[in-house]
């Protein structure tokens, strides 16, 4: 991993599998410059739900985010690049899609709280990408190797 690289972990949610929104997720992700290190499409079970919740499990809406992030396969990845956790959470959007801007995954996709098509790793806690990575993948699924276009996303990269 270069020095301007962070990983960061994103998830697209059941919703979205559902809605065939996953390569869109993908599409402008990779557009923006980011680099996909490691990718599962995978059925989160009740424990991992739990463990990724942890934080809300005391909360009244604990077992309703449980349910539906098991409620259906999910794209679990991790995608590299320079402060890449806050460059996915801008255009994730608000967590609710009602205040989300037009532009952003959530603003052009969702409508509805509970059903906001995709997870990204807080910015604002320190760690939390690094707690969630390992939660999904070992190391050995996440992947280094340098894109063809990495000489025109970052001006400190190649000789040009």
């Amino acid at each position: 991993m270069s020095h301007h690289d962070e990983r960061t972990f994103v998830m697209a949610k059941p919703d979205a599998v559902q809605r065939g929104l996953v390569g869109e997720i993908i599409t402008r992700l990779e557009d923006r410059g980011l680099k996909l290190a490691g990718a599962k499409f995978m059925q989160i079970d009740e424990d991992l739900a739990g463990e990724h919740y942890a934080e809300h499990t005391e909360k009244p809406f604990f077992d309703d985010l449980v349910a539906f992030i098991t409620s259906g396969p999910v794209m679990a990845m991790v995608w590299e690049g320079a402060d890449a956790t806050r460059q996915v959470r801008q255009m994730m959007g608000a967590t609710d899609p009602a205040e989300a801007a037009p532009g952003t995954i959530r603003g052009d996709y969702g409508l509805d709280l509970s059903q906001n098509i995709i997870h990204g790793s807080d910015h604002e806690d320190p760690g939390a990408n690094e707690r969630e990575i390992e939660l999904f993948f070992d190391d050995e699924e996440l992947l280094e190797y340098e894109r063809s276009d990495e000489p025109w996303v970052y001006e400190d990269v190649g000789d040009h």
